[in-house]
């Protein structure tokens, strides 16, 4: 009889469901072509090129910082002379084992700060519902369009009145009240989690901070992950802060730091390009491993993110 499944010969239930789901299953009319024989050369070339394009400044920088001063800015990706001596010099020349100990504490302090309280407050958003909460919400999101100067001078006679501005706490101390972008980041992600948990966790009695450390903070890992990173890289290669509150040398920064080299040892200075290549190269290699550690977050959240779209 037409539409009915018979069972085959030595088979069992399991082969008759695959089977009657066979015979209903519809055709795949949308289903994504394969490459053609060029289409695979084609995307591996243009990569190959993109790579090439974004890595070469780099490789440059650590090919000048192996140069003689004379032969810096000759483009020569492979050295005639190779000057390892150039890395050595840099720890007798500046202080910068103590420049990369205050960047990565304050790097650090800020990235800890503003995830924890851009995620608090991203869940307040996303779960408590209350008069003017968009409101509210559209007022966080429109700091964002305030440029960061505008907001110095008056951070800074606070920090003057707080006897605080020649301390390294106010590179890190205002992430303590969140960030815009990343509240709206986290809010989105927050979202996206089904209600139904945290009404559940409310039945057994959980409180509020509860449902927010063991439900929500581990549901959405790989959006804090990214918050996290963001703000190293934001922190890090902070130059502007530093310039306006560090004085004394044995507080700089490493991008602080990184302008004094580039004084000394740069145009105006002494005149030696390979040893402010070599402190930048050196700078610059955490921030490659921080990136390295964190890329599979970034790919989870994008996955993440295109599944709750």
């Amino acid at each position: 009889m037409t539409g009915l499944t018979t069972l085959p010969p030595g088979g069992s239930e399991q082969a008759a469901d695959d089977a009657a789901t066979t015979a209903v299953r519809p055709p795949r009319h949308g289903a994504r072509k394969r490459p053609g024989i060029l289409g695979r050369p084609l995307r591996l070339l243009a990569l190959t090129g993109a790579s090439v394009i974004f890595i070469y400044p780099f490789l440059w920088l650590i090919s000048a910082s192996l140069k003689p001063s004379e032969r810096v800015f000759d483009n020569e990706l492979i050295p005639d002379t190779w000057q390892f001596e150039n890395y050595t010099r840099i720890w007798d020349e500046v202080q910068l084992l103590t420049w990369l100990g205050n960047s990565a504490a304050v790097t650090l302090a800020a990235a800890t700060a503003v995830t924890i309280s851009s995620s608090v407050v991203a869940f307040g958003f996303a779960y408590f519902r209350f008069p003017g909460r968009n409101a509210l919400f559209g007022l966080v999101i429109a700091t964002m369009m305030l440029p960061a100067v505008v907001t110095m001078v008056p951070q800074y006679l606070i920090w003057n009145w707080l006897h605080l501005a020649s301390s390294q706490i106010p590179l890190w101390a205002p992430n303590l009240f969140g960030s815009a972008f990343y509240i709206f980041l986290l809010r989105q992600f927050f979202l996206g989690l089904p209600r139904e948990l945290f009404e559940a966790a409310r039945l057994d009695g959980a409180s509020y901070w509860a449902m927010f450390w063991r439900i929500a903070v581990p549901l959405c890992r790989p959006a804090l992950v990214v918050t996290f990173v963001f703000e190293v890289q934001a922190a890090w290669t902070d130059l502007v802060r530093p310039l306006i509150y560090l004085r004394d040398p044995d507080l700089y920064t490493v991008p602080r730091g990184l302008k004094a080299v580039l004084d000394q040892f740069g145009e105006g200075g002494e005149m030696r390009w390979e040893i402010v290549c070599a402190a930048s190269v050196v700078v610059t290699l955490p921030m490659i491993l921080v990136f390295f550690l964190g890329q599979r977050y970034f790919v989870s959240g994008i996955a993440t993110t295109g599944r709750k779209g």
